[in-house]
């Protein structure tokens, strides 16, 4: 009996190392994939944006970012809510790397030329585990309304 125990908790050690082992680019990529699902409707658009992105936020090649995304759709898939993967980003980033996500994420629901409001609460749910204070929120969505121009 002392022995099924000693196994169960080894079990639990294990998947926890298992799964703090998320790389903090496929933590992203599950939150910019949570955008793009939220008004159930996936553009072209939004897929090029997204690998986009991630290339240039990552420095990654094409390729790596196939694969986070690959990672990060089964994640999504499996994933009950947000906090695994903000908690992670928080742990790992600065302020301004969170603002700078959540920037990342606004570029992606303006990316199909219509904001959603689903795309919008997600964003502000998302930016509120992030711990972005509501004026570094709104900033945020400005600095990329401004950049996009007339497009959004």
């Amino acid at each position: 009996m002392i022995n099924r125990i000693r196994v169960f908790f080894k079990s639990l050690q294990t998947d926890t190392v298992i799964s703090s082992a998320m790389s903090i680019e496929i933590a992203t990529a599950v939150l910019l994939l949570e955008v793009v699902h939220a008004d159930q409707q996936i553009h072209e658009n939004e897929k090029t944006q997204m690998v986009t992105l991630l290339q240039q936020h990552f420095a990654l090649t094409k390729a790596d970012v196939e694969e986070i995304l690959s990672q990060a759709e089964d994640e999504a898939l499996h994933a009950h809510d947000l906090y695994k993967y903000t908690s992670l980003i928080n742990g790992q980033f600065e302020l301004a790397d969170r603002i700078k996500i959540v920037e990342i994420l606004w570029q992606l629901a303006y990316s199909d030329g219509h904001l959603d409001v689903i795309e919008e609460h997600i964003i502000r749910r998302i930016a509120d585990l992030l711990h972005l204070r509501h004026g570094e929120y709104i900033q945020c969505k400005l600095k990329v309304q401004n950049q996009l121009g007339e497009h959004c």
